[in-house]
């Protein structure tokens, strides 16, 4: 029994001992304050840490320790806090700071743990410095902000690389796609070209013979009573010219189109006396006893290019003529009303099979049933196209053996009402 009293006295004295080496030798600051925020005890760490010494801080509130702006705020926390006293972290996620003697600032991390004892309410604060830590967060913050922008850069500088080659890729699509826009070009030159060898061996050798031909046959004819042989033949020789003159027109009009030399000028016109002046000249090339039957209604003068849509016309009313009978009547109605003028060229002649009528415009094209109708295929390609550069429309309607009519559509003509 006796040695167990004195063994114990021993550990309890060790126990004190092992506590004591702690609390001095601890490498975080630990101050012991009462309920009222008095500091009755601090480790060594603590004192050095605020930067007292021999016990200058034993007696004095804890509110010392703290900024000024800071002391009458944290009084109402600690007061709060005691309310509902428990073990609690502070500084993890704000920004707290601590006052040293000399009253330089310093950021910290604390932590508190209360206790009750016979002598009332007290917390124990566990204190740390942390300004390195905080100088390494700034470093890191300072690096991610110097990476963030680096990165910002980065991205744009590939932003604008990937601009550039975008750009780049725009301009060798475009070149790719020129270069290709010329190659169709060429071959479609070279087409035609090829196509009008074709056409002109073929086409011109019919009126070339009637030419020499008609002109030998009127040399024959001497006497006064053969006139009328010889009219008849000179008849046949200004036919085989109109044609040909014809062909030549159409090519010349195509070519002058794919070269970008046909420009729209607009002129004052008086609409009914240039019909008439078309028609006058359709009446030396119509076939016998056909004859244009012409109509009129609105304003008079419009603004047109008339050099445009006289070739438009006499393509059309050439057609009427060459597929449609002797004796038939070929119709012209030209109407100006709401800012549009409106032309139609209707003929009694053999009409537009169906299953040719969405190539009708295609260059080099000719309906099936044209038979030995002389033609080049052009024309009413270069009509669809000279309406085109005027910005109008042209559309047709037709039945096949009773007639066909073409509507022509120039939108928003100048109308001169004087």
């Amino acid at each position: 029994m006796v040695i167990e009293l004195i063994r114990k006295p021993l550990s309890m004295k060790k126990h004190i001992e092992m506590l004591d080496a702690i609390f001095t030798y601890a490498s975080e600051g630990i101050l012991l304050v009462n309920k009222v925020g008095e500091i009755i005890l601090l480790n060594p760490k603590a004192e050095k840490l605020f930067g007292y010494g021999g016990n200058e801080l034993i007696g004095e509130r804890v509110e010392k320790l703290i900024p000024s702006h800071l002391r009458s705020v944290h009084k109402d926390h600690r007061a709060h806090y005691h309310q509902n006293p428990h073990a609690r972290g502070m500084g993890g996620t704000l920004n707290l700071f601590a006052i040293k003697k000399d009253q330089s600032q310093f950021p910290v991390e604390v932590s508190l743990s209360p206790f009750k004892t016979s002598d009332g309410d007290f917390v124990v604060c566990f204190v740390i410095d942390i300004t390195e830590r905080k100088i390494q967060e700034q470093s890191i913050e300072e690096a991610n902000r110097e990476i963030q922008k680096l990165n910002a850069e980065l991205e744009e500088r590939v932003k604008r690389r990937t601009r550039e080659l975008d750009a780049a890729v725009r301009k060798i699509e475009q070149s790719q796609s020129e270069v290709l826009r010329a190659l169709e070009k060429e071959r479609e030159l070279n087409d035609m070209k090829s196509k009008f060898v074709t056409i002109a061996s073929h086409e011109f050798r019919t009126p070339l013979a009637t030419i020499l031909s008609s002109a030998s046959l009127i040399g024959r004819y001497v006497h006064a009573d053969e006139d009328e042989k010889r009219q008849k033949h000179v008849l046949r020789i200004k036919s085989a010219v109109n044609n040909l003159t014809e062909i030549l027109n159409d090519f010349l009009s195509l070519g002058k189109m794919e070269e970008g030399q046909i420009h729209v000028v607009p002129v004052l016109t008086d609409l009914p006396q240039f019909c008439v002046s078309v028609i006058e000249h359709i009446k030396g090339i119509a076939k016998e006893g056909q004859s244009v039957l012409f109509q009129f209604e609105g304003e008079k003068y419009v603004w047109v290019d008339n050099q445009l849509l006289r070739n438009i016309l006499l393509n059309l009313l050439s057609n009427a003529s060459k597929y449609s009978e002797p004796n038939k009547i070929i119709k012209l109605t030209a109407t100006t009303k709401d800012n549009q003028l409106k032309i139609q060229v209707n003929d009694q002649g053999i009409g537009i099979p169906e299953a040719d009528r969405e190539h009708i415009f295609d260059r080099f094209f000719r309906a099936h049933n044209a038979g030995n109708v002389q033609g080049t295929g052009l024309g009413l390609n270069i009509v669809k196209r000279y309406v085109d550069l005027m910005g109008g429309t042209v559309t047709f309607k037709s039945e096949t053996g009773k007639g066909t009519t073409f509507e022509l559509i120039l939108p928003n003509p100048e109308m001169d009402l004087g």
